[in-house]
């Protein structure tokens, strides 16, 4: 068993991009007597290849003796909102589509996994959060979109 989580453990770090998120803020929002309470709390992104470009997400994160600990099975419940807050600089080899960033949500097979998708057509970057555990059928997903357009100072 012990050999198996190692290979997912390392199958997973090499297909997603584990970026260190800024904790902003959580907000309560179910008390808990035991353990910690159920929360909403907003992280903070920067783009690792396109400079000028934060995303903020905010999430459900489970309480009670499972969260804290970390066991517990967040919900994939989402919010994500990115913005320009610069100047734009665009790596020359940024693909078409590529995981910008993800955050496990649970101990094992879930996460929420943020693709940047370039629409050249438009000069747009789009950030789409999807769930990447399926929640009846279909999985939960947010987007947001950042025109690239010129920044004065």
């Amino acid at each position: 068993m012990k050999k198996i989580t190692t290979f997912l453990a390392l199958l997973s770090s090499l297909t997603t991009v584990n970026i260190h998120a800024e904790e902003v803020d959580c907000v309560t929002t179910s008390w808990k007597l035991i353990g910690s309470n159920h929360k909403v709390c907003v992280q903070a992104y920067d783009d690792p290849k396109v400079k000028g470009v934060s995303c903020y997400m905010s999430q459900a994160k489970k309480g009670g003796l499972k969260g804290t600990f970390g066991l517990a099975e967040d919900p994939a419940q989402f919010s994500l909102d990115c913005r320009q807050i610069g100047e734009i600089i665009i790596d020359s080899k940024l693909p078409e589509q590529e995981v910008a960033f993800s955050e496990d949500t649970s101990l094992f097979f879930k996460e929420t996994r943020v693709m940047r998708v370039f629409d050249k057509k438009r000069n747009t970057l789009i950030y789409l959060a999807i769930s990447r555990k399926l929640i009846d059928g279909a999985p939960a997903n947010s987007i947001s979109t950042v025109p690239i357009m010129p920044w004065s100072k």
